[in-house]
This record gives structure tokens, C-alpha cells and sequence, in this order.
């Protein structure tokens, strides 16, 4: 699988919270329009890094504890890496981040969308990223 790089850029339009989190995300191209539209779903616990570099252990499903999260709102991400058995990192441009590692049991995370290869992070995690 590829790593999403064609995330870099693309900025944070939508967060939405129930049993999983949500970001929807978006990029411009000068020329065409858009170049991205894409959904990242977080489905098991993850850890989330704010502005001022605090971290923060986060379950989706877990209503108001997820709140600060919603400082993504309007973010543009910097990098993006995904690192052993499929754990994503993102960073955006307030110095936010996001660590979404694999889960035993469930599917950890996914991204679909136009503009960007779809995956999935199953049981156990994947291997084999191209950069």
C-alpha cells in the first residue's frame, strides 16, 4: 500500500463524532478545483497532539472528551507517514498531530475519497508501505 501522501495540503473541513471520528478533508488545485475530497475515519483509540504540544488519549464514541479534536477544524496538513504494522501519523500546521496505531481485534482506521488511494488498516495492522 502507498502512504497518502496526497494528504499533504489538504485542509481539515468537517469533524464528526459518533462511534468513530471524522475528518473530512480537502485540497485545491490553482487550475482544476478540487484536487482532493476525502474522508479519514478513525474507528479504535488513538492520541492526538494540540497546538501547544499537549497529548491527549482519545476513544471515539466517548462524546464531549473528544472536543478537542475539533481544533482541526481549518487545518492544513504538513506530513503524513505511516509507520510499523500501519500506524498513521499526521501533522498539521498549527503543530497538531494525530497517531492512529493498529489494533489487535478491529479495524484501526481508513481513508476513502476522491483524489487518493483507498485503505484500510485492518486486525492486526498492515506492512509492506511504499513511499
Amino acid at each position: 500500500m502507498k502512504i497518502p501522501a496526497a494528504l499533504i495540503g489538504a485542509r481539515v473541513e468537517c469533524t464528526a463524532f459518533d462511534h468513530q471520528v471524522r475528518l473530512s478533508l480537502g485540497a485545491l488545485d490553482p487550475d482544476e478545483g478540487y484536487r482532493l475530497g476525502a474522508e479519514l475515519v478513525l474507528e479504535t483509540p488513538f492520541l492526538f497532539r494540540d497546538a501547544s504540544g499537549e497529548w491527549y488519549d482519545l476513544d471515539p464514541g466517548t462524546g464531549v472528551s473528544l472536543a478537542p479534536v475539533l481544533a482541526l477544524f481549518g487545518q492544513s496538513v504538513i506530513a503524513v507517514d505511516v509507520r510499523e504494522h500501519g500506524a498513521l501519523v499526521i501533522d498539521f500546521d498549527d503543530g497538531a498531530g494525530l497517531w492512529i496505531g493498529p489494533d489487535p481485534q478491529f479495524e484501526s482506521w481508513h481513508l476513502t475519497g476522491y483524489g487518493v488511494d483507498s485503505i484500510t488498516v485492518g486486525p492486526g495492522g498492515e506492512d509492506d508501505w511504499e513511499r
